[in-house]
């Protein structure tokens, strides 16, 4: 019992910090750790429907806080808007990759990184451009070919700052968490 009242202790002040850090001004596009979370939540939470709270949570109370400094005029960025309920759904399927990650396999955890941001990447951009989704200049993207290669043009500091987000948190969360398992929770010798 002891045990699991502590997980949930460091999962709820992970899922803050991840929240947090995602309002942060000026950091680099896409450098946030939601994907890592995501992905660490579906390889090492046993209970697979709490799993997915971890990122979801994180991604609403940072929506919240969001829009909540943009009511107040401190962010032209906010917290809710149309076609924002595809974030959650990506973001519950990169958790469902993490379900595939042994946590222990470095190969696991490389190879599930760059399968969830490539997802997340792809698929956020192409609903971006087929959406509707407006331009650097505030006009749409032509519906052309060369519109969707124009939108992905420019989800590419997105994509650059979500690999490297995605690998410095999945590092930190997975990494803590294989020491943690192999330390903190090794049977007593006798």
């Amino acid at each position: 019992m002891k045990q699991n009242r502590t997980n949930i202790i460091v999962f709820a002040v992970l899922i803050v910090i991840g929240a947090l850090y995602r309002v942060w001004d000026n950091r680099p596009l896409g450098f946030a750790p939601q994907i890592a979370m995501a992905l660490f939540a579906g390889s090492v939470i046993k209970d697979k429907k709490i799993a997915f709270l971890f990122p979801l949570l994180s991604i609403l109370i940072s929506d919240a806080l969001y829009q909540f400094l943009y009511v107040q005029g401190l962010t032209g960025i906010p917290g809710f808007y149309t076609g924002q309920w595809v974030n959650y759904i990506l973001f519950a399927a990169i958790t469902v990759i993490g379900f595939r990650i042994n946590y222990a396999k470095l190969s696991h955890i490389l190879g599930g990184s760059v399968a969830g941001v490539l997802i997340f990447f792809i698929i956020s951009n192409f609903l971006v451009w087929a959406g509707g989704g407006l331009d650097i200049n505030n006009q749409p993207y032509p519906k052309t070919y060369d519109g969707l290669m124009t939108c992905f043009a420019a989800g590419i500091p997105f994509l650059k700052g979500s690999f490297i987000a995605t690998f410095v948190f999945g590092g930190l969360l997975f990494g803590a968490y294989n020491l943690f398992t192999r330390w903190a929770l090794k049977p007593a010798r006798s």
